[in-house]
């Protein structure tokens, strides 16, 4: 009898030592206080230098929209959640990253209810109806965005009739790229790096974009090799323009700096859920994007192109992760 007691004992103790491997849905981690609660707290407080120059440009106009997409998005979530019958929690704060990184990509000038639209959008289709957090294919903000974008193009214009009555002169230009585009008048890299220019909310000063994105690779909340791949690839492509002579006017670092390329480089493609999980797929994932933005600017009528690239390489993100999963050790 004591030999059985000691077996099942060493057996008992062989088991506790055999560690459980369980394998879900993305975002996939290792360390266990790196939560995704921790991680959306990141995101918001590297968005803090956008959000404050946005405010800064487009004064109350900024906050509306913010705010807006704010109260959208959190009343979204509760009501889908509901409808599905899950218990619904704001302490994992993703819908508040989805609402802010969505109203800092509306226009200043954007009426209420496309804030609003694009919010429902956004969390119930381009979250909640996926499974919610962790289980979306697309990026939900770019979702919501993407869906105004073609339902409301003539009010998400950055510059329309609405605009020449605020008496704030930034929101009363043409943005950069359709400037450029349509009349071929260049922005000086000043204005463009510092955010005095027109555009969506969170996309014109590219020192805060470079400030928060600094910020989410250092605390390895963003993966570096997205944004890595991304401007690589636009550095590359518009150097090889500057050389041709296309527009010696526009050079590489006016795309590099313009429009939403920065804001979408460190804060729209790297959601961790949309994104490739391997360093090697993360890199061809922003090169893709970065691919696809500058072949949109250079040979379609659409000035921008960095919403259409985040979608376009979200929809292959599961073939990108098929084709670099890493080799077995001693294969």
């Amino acid at each position: 009898m004591s030999e059985t007691t000691s077996e099942k004992q060493s057996a008992n103790d062989a088991t506790r030592d055999v560690p459980v491997i369980q394998v879900g849905h993305s975002p996939h981690i290792a360390n266990v206080s790196f939560t995704s609660r921790r991680m959306m707290i990141d995101v918001l407080i590297a968005l803090l230098p956008v959000a404050a120059m946005s405010i800064y440009i487009f004064q109350l106009y900024a906050v509306k929209q913010m705010a807006i997409c704010l109260a959208a998005c959190l009343l979204t979530e509760a009501v889908f959640v509901k409808m599905r019958n899950h218990s619904f929690s704001l302490t994992d704060c993703s819908a508040a990253v989805t609402a802010v990184i969505l109203g800092l990509s509306l226009p200043a000038t954007a009426p209420w209810y496309v804030g609003v639209i694009a919010s429902v959008v956004a969390i119930g289709i381009g979250k909640v109806i996926f499974g919610g957090i962790g289980m979306n294919l697309f990026n939900p903000a770019m979702v919501g965005r993407a869906f105004v974008m073609i339902a409301f193009a003539g009010v998400m214009a950055a510059s329309g009739y609405e605009s020449m009555h605020t008496g704030i002169d930034a929101i009363t230009q043409a943005t950069p790229l359709n400037a450029f585009k349509q009349m071929g008048i260049s922005t000086s890299l000043k204005d463009l790096f510092f955010g005095f220019t027109n555009g969506s909310l969170g996309e014109t000063s590219a020192l805060a974009c470079l400030i928060g994105g600094a910020y989410l690779c250092i605390r390895r909340t963003a993966s570096w090799e997205i944004p890595a791949g991304l401007i690589a690839v636009v550095l590359i492509m518009g150097g090889l323009a500057d050389i041709m002579g296309n527009a010696s006017d526009w050079t590489v670092i006016h795309h590099l700096f313009s429009g939403s390329l920065l804001f979408g480089a460190f804060f729209i493609a790297t959601d961790p859920v949309s994104s490739p999980i391997t360093a090697k797929g993360k890199f061809i994932f922003g090169a893709g994007i970065g691919f696809f933005i500058m072949i949109l600017r250079f040979f379609s009528g659409y000035p921008e192109g960095v919403m259409f690239a985040v979608l376009l390489m979200n929809a292959v993100t599961p073939l990108i992760n098929r084709w670099t999963i890493p080799k077995v050790m001693g294969e």
